[in-house]
Formats: C-alpha cells, sequence, structure tokens
C-alpha cells in the first residue's frame, strides 16, 4: 500500500511541472524555482517507492505472499544460556541513533575466574552490583538479550 501511495505522491508533482512548462513561463525565476521544487519532491518520493520495491513489499503482490520475509522463526532452547556469577561490574555504552545501547556485565565466581558478557540494553538497574544472580539471555540477531534474571 505504502508503494501505490509513494508512486501516486511522486507522479502529482510531475504533472505540476508538465502544467508550468505549458501553460507558465519555466525560464523565470518562479518557475525554475517551482520546478526544482517539484522535482525534488517527485525525486524523494520515487526513491521511497524504490526502497519499498527492493524490501520486496510490492502493493501488486499477493497477500498471502511476501518477496522478502525479515521473520526470525521461534527460538529453540539451544539459543537459550544460562549463566551464574556475582556482579562485579555493570558499564552502560549510549550507542549512536539506530544502534542498540549495551551493558558490559562482569560476573564472577568465588573471586577466581570471572565472566564478561556484552548486552542489549541498560541495564544497571537489572543488575545491582554485589548481587549474585543466574541470567538466561538468548541470541537475537547475533546479539545477546536479557531474558530472565534471578537473584540469589
Amino acid at each position: 500500500m505504502v508503494l501505490l501511495i509513494s508512486l501516486i505522491l511522486a507522479l502529482l508533482p510531475l504533472l505540476g511541472v508538465l502544467y508550468i512548462v505549458v501553460f507558465g513561463s519555466p525560464t523565470t525565476v518562479d518557475g525554475l524555482f517551482m520546478s526544482l521544487i517539484l522535482l525534488s519532491i517527485s525525486g524523494i518520493l520515487g526513491l521511497n517507492a524504490l526502497i519499498e520495491l527492493r524490501k520486496g513489499k510490492s502493493a501488486f503482490s499477493p497477500k498471502g505472499s511476501s518477496f522478502a520475509l525479515r521473520t526470525s522463526g521461534p527460538l529453540s532452547e539451544g539459543a537459550r544460556r544460562m549463566t551464574r556469577g556475582k556482579v562485579k561490574e555493570v558499564v552502560f555504552f549510549e550507542s549512536n541513533v539506530g544502534q542498540p545501547n549495551k551493558s558490559i556485565v562482569t560476573l564472577t565466581n568465588g573471586g577466581i575466574t570471572s565472566q564478561t558478557l556484552a548486552l542489549e540494553g541498560d541495564l544497571r538497574n537489572a543488575l545491582p552490583v554485589g548481587q549474585s544472580v543466574e541470567i538466561t539471555l538468548r541470541k537475537e540477531a547475533g546479539r545477546n538479550v536479557l531474558v530472565d534474571v534471578s537473584y540469589a
């Protein structure tokens, strides 16, 4: 539906340019700048339609089929991981726009060994320093996502 609307809205400014050429004067400053503005609007909406077409969300395809289905299936139990330890440190990193924020969590097992985990999101409140925890994680698009926390 978005593809069809983008195509229609991309064609409307082109009709305005055609009107300026036929009935107006395209050599005047007003005609020139109005034509440039209308062509820019048409180009942006045409680019939007091209991107929608490349995604595979065609408005002309039947409802039951889609070209690029980008959903992940249900997670298997093997995709979940459990780990235990005492929270030694939680460092939060704020990412750029469009990228997920990350927390680096360091867990210790009695002070002998430590384990470092990179998790998605701000986990400073969910994992208090000094608390013994059991964490359940899942892999989602190559990133670790916190599923559950049990405090001991």
